[in-house]
């Protein structure tokens, strides 16, 4: 029978909604906050002007006041004074410690996001650089390309004139002319276009 129950229990939604809420726990990044917001507080010349004024306060209080109201007697040499200053700056070094090592870690992620983006630069950058040369090449091969057409399509000129003209010797000897002179203009055009190449 305790089974049963448990079984159900396990199958059927819980009361109360079936939320279960956690104490609120206390935020570490507040206590950071707090520690860097009194590091910047103290670094201020309103701190210093607060502190100067407390301390006169204090002193004057306990040099001109009736004896009867003095709690800090300068023939002791202020030592609650000396006590309430010692116990700030106790509190004061950690807290200022605490904000620059959360500047610290601040500062090597900003380093560690800074250097993986100049990485991710570089690889775009080189694959830039392939692809240009890439397209350099293209360029080049489809000039190359062109010439090749360009040739064929004078030798095809060249064959045409020749089959419209009479097959004598004198025509075969001025055809052989031709074809020298558009293999020299062809010749020339590859020597000009690798010299711009290089």
């Amino acid at each position: 029978m305790a089974r049963d129950a448990r079984r159900t229990a396990l199958d059927a939604p819980l009361r109360g909604g079936g939320r279960r809420t956690r104490a609120p726990q206390p935020s570490r990044d507040r206590f950071g906050r707090f520690t860097e917001w009194i590091a910047r507080n103290m670094g201020t010349p309103w701190f210093l002007l607060g502190l100067s004024l407390f301390c006169i306060l204090w002193l004057g209080w306990n040099t001109m006041a009736p004896v009867a109201w003095r709690f800090d007697s300068s023939d002791n040499g202020f030592t609650a004074l000396t006590l309430v200053l010692s116990l700030q700056a106790s509190y004061a070094a950690p807290l200022i410690l605490l904000a620059q090592n959360r500047q610290d870690d601040r500062d090597r992620v900003t380093i560690e996001q800074d250097r993986q983006r100049a990485e991710r630069n570089l690889a775009d950058t080189e694959y830039l650089a392939r692809e240009i040369v890439a397209l350099r090449m293209a360029v080049s091969d489809m000039a190359e390309d062109a010439l090749t057409r360009d040739g064929l399509r004078q030798e095809l000129k060249l064959l045409l004139e020749d089959l419209q003209e009479d097959a004598g010797p004198e025509a075969a000897a001025e055809r052989e002319e031709r074809r020298e002179r558009a293999e020299r203009r062809e010749k020339a055009e590859r020597a000009d276009r690798s010299a711009r190449d290089r």
